[in-house]
């Protein structure tokens, strides 16, 4: 299907029309979606079908389309000991004007709602069961083997990409080399976490990462809830303590701090404070 926008235009799902791919999904996948609710984000639509399973459409440009494929759910369907909602099937298309394609993945639904937004502004109630929930998932998806490369925001996470990233913000003299890469979901935000049963999904962009990425990128969105960061700090002090993690403390703090950051943004000011300090470290060794 094409759609209006040009090719050479940024598409938004949230105002362009999706109808015809909708028909084609409950066509293909033999399923019928409900008309309530329909979840539209830039660049993918959801829905609940009638047999009680979750369909999640995403349409990607040629260019975002690493050289892995982007096959991220199905991939992470094998995960084992990881908290998530089980995969069912999927079906991947071409776009008529070719200037992009289109995936559905069916799912089961998830066990509860979202935590909230990806960045929370106020506190959720969690029980010592969920975070414990969070730690074993993480700590299963770590000690697991891919060949798949952790793709945040769509762009594969290189070492080149992390010594950008931080010295776009933080010229200070230490080094940026990275030891450790495991694999990591690499989207962990507030709204792609469930409670009060722990799940993890959008698992799209996971992959190798180095360590501590995902305990850095979860913190930082936490920051408007100061006793939430310092919860999930504590939590993942085993990664934060590293020197992976404090790198990539400083990765997430570059992507909050750099040319693009807002000036109200009420997250800058302790990612400052925390990037001070971990510099300190750093340079000390």
């Amino acid at each position: 299907m094409a759609l209006s926008s040009p090719a050479t235009q940024p598409v938004d799902l949230r105002v362009e029309p999706v109808d015809e791919v909708l028909d084609r999904v409950e066509r293909c996948l033999q399923v019928s979606l409900l008309p309530d609710p329909v979840i539209r984000k830039r660049r993918t639509v959801g829905a609940r079908t009638d047999r009680d399973t979750w369909i999640r459409v995403e349409r990607r440009a040629h260019a975002q389309i690493p050289e892995q494929g982007w096959n991220g759910t199905e991939c992470a369907a094998r995960l084992e000991g990881v908290a998530q909602p089980e995969w069912h099937g999927c079906m991947v298309w071409r776009a008529g004007d070719g200037s992009a394609m289109w995936r559905a993945d069916e799912t089961e639904l998830l066990p509860s709602p979202p935590v909230g937004t990806a960045v929370l502004s106020q506190a959720p109630k969690l029980p010592n069961e969920w975070w414990n929930a969070l730690n074993a998932t993480l700590d299963a998806l770590a000690s697991q083997p891919t060949r798949r490369i952790a793709t945040p925001d769509t762009a594969a996470i290189t070492q080149e990409l992390v010594t950008a990233s931080i010295r776009s913000v933080f010229p200070e003299d230490f080094d940026t080399t990275v030891e450790r890469w495991v694999p990591a979901h690499a989207d962990l935000n507030w709204a792609n976490i469930t409670a009060p049963v722990f799940s993890l999904f959008d698992w799209e962009d996971w992959g190798s990462a180095p360590l501590g990425l995902d305990s850095a990128t979860l913190w930082a969105s936490s920051l408007v809830i100061p006793a939430l960061a310092d919860r999930v700090w504590r939590e993942r002090r085993r990664d934060f303590e590293t020197r992976d993690g404090k790198l990539m403390t400083l990765f997430v703090c570059s992507r909050l701090l750099g040319p693009y950051a807002h000036p109200e943004d009420p997250r800058l000011r302790p990612a400052g404070r925390m990037a001070e300090e971990v510099i300190k470290q750093l340079q000390a060794g």
